[in-house]
C-alpha cells in the first residue's frame, strides 16, 4: 500500500502482566502484544500514523498504552479510559501526549438489560462537557442493541464521536436491520459528528470471508464515505487466528477505489484526529 499518512484507527497494546495488572473480570485472555511487534505488522501493510485504543483488561489504568503513546511521539494519538473525575490537569497533560478522546465501554456481546443505557447517559454527557472543552471526542464500543438505544443521546452530542465495529450489527441481521438502518440515518441526516470504524469483522460475521459483510459496507459508502474509518483491531483478542493482514485485504475487497481507499484511511483520520491534512 502507499497511501501518505494511511492510519490505523484503533488497535492495542499489552505488556507484562506484572507489570501492567489488569483490572476487574477479564473479556478474554489478554495476550502479550507489544509496540514493536504491532509495528512490525502495521509498517509492512504501509500504516504511519496510529491511534491507541485503552483495551477493558485493563479498566482505567492507563499506563500500558501511554507509555507506548511516549515512545512513538507525534506519529500516534490515543482514547484513555478515565474516572469521570479525572483533574483537568491531567488531561491537559494527557492531551500533550496525543490523547484525544475517552470511551464508552461496554461489553459488546452483553445481553439486553432494562435501563443500562439510560445509566451510561449521565457519564456521556459528563465527558461531552470535558472533552468538547479540551478538543477530544468519545468513543463508543457496545453490543449492538445498545448502540441503537443509544443512538438518540449520539445524534444530539456537540463533538465528533466515533462508533466501533459498524456498531456491533450482527451482519447475520442483514443491512436492512432496523439498527444498522438506523445508525445510516444517522449518518446521513445528523449534524454530521458521526464517524463509523470498519473495525472488527469478526465481532458481527460468522460468515466463511465475512462475506455478509459487505452490504453493510456499501450501505455505509453510500450513506456518508468520508465519515468512515478503519482499524486493525490488533491484537485480536479472543479472535487470534485472524490476521491484521488479511482483515486489511478484506478491507480493499470492500473498498476497491483508490480515492476512497485515501479518503478512509489518510484524509479522514487526518481530520478526525487532529494531524495536519493527508
Amino acid at each position: 500500500m502507499t497511501i501518505l499518512h494511511a492510519c490505523d484507527t484503533h488497535f492495542h497494546v499489552f505488556g507484562p502482566a506484572d507489570r501492567y495488572p489488569y483490572a476487574g473480570q477479564l473479556r478474554y485472555d489478554p495476550p502479550q502484544a507489544d509496540l514493536e511487534d504491532y509495528l512490525g505488522e502495521a509498517n509492512a501493510l504501509g500504516f504511519s500514523r496510529y491511534v491507541f485504543v485503552q483495551p477493558s483488561a485493563y479498566g482505567q489504568d492507563n499506563r500500558c498504552m501511554l507509555e507506548a503513546m511516549r515512545r512513538m511521539g507525534p506519529a500516534c494519538r490515543g482514547i484513555v479510559d478515565l474516572p469521570d473525575d479525572a483533574p483537568d490537569e491531567q488531561l491537559a497533560d494527557l492531551h500533550q501526549l496525543g490523547v484525544r478522546g475517552v470511551r464508552i465501554n461496554v461489553n459488546p456481546i452483553a445481553q439486553p438489560a432494562s435501563g443500562l443505557a439510560d445509566a451510561l447517559i449521565p457519564r456521556i454527557r459528563r465527558w461531552e462537557t470535558r472533552c468538547a472543552a479540551t478538543g477530544w471526542q468519545l468513543d463508543f464500543l457496545g453490543p449492538g442493541w445498545l448502540t441503537r438505544e443509544l443512538l438518540p443521546t449520539m445524534a444530539s452530542l456537540r463533538l465528533p464521536f466515533t462508533v466501533a465495529h459498524l456498531g456491533m450489527n450482527l451482519a447475520a441481521d442483514g443491512a436492512q436491520a432496523p439498527g444498522f438502518q438506523a445508525l445510516l440515518d444517522l449518518l446521513r441526516h445528523g449534524d454530521g459528528l458521526c464517524f463509523v470504524k470498519l473495525t472488527g469483522s469478526y465481532r458481527i460475521s460468522k460468515a466463511p470471508g465475512f462475506g455478509d459483510i459487505a452490504p453493510m459496507v456499501h450501505a455505509l459508502l453510500e450513506a456518508a464515505p468520508d465519515h468512515l474509518i478503519w482499524g486493525s483491531d490488533y491484537p485480536h483478542l479472543s479472535f487470534q487466528e485472524n490476521s491484521s493482514a488479511d482483515l486489511f485485504k478484506l478491507f480493499t475487497s470492500w473498498v476497491p477505489d483508490a480515492l476512497l481507499q485515501h479518503q478512509i484511511l489518510a484524509a479522514t483520520p487526518a481530520r478526525l484526529y487532529g494531524w495536519e491534512s493527508a
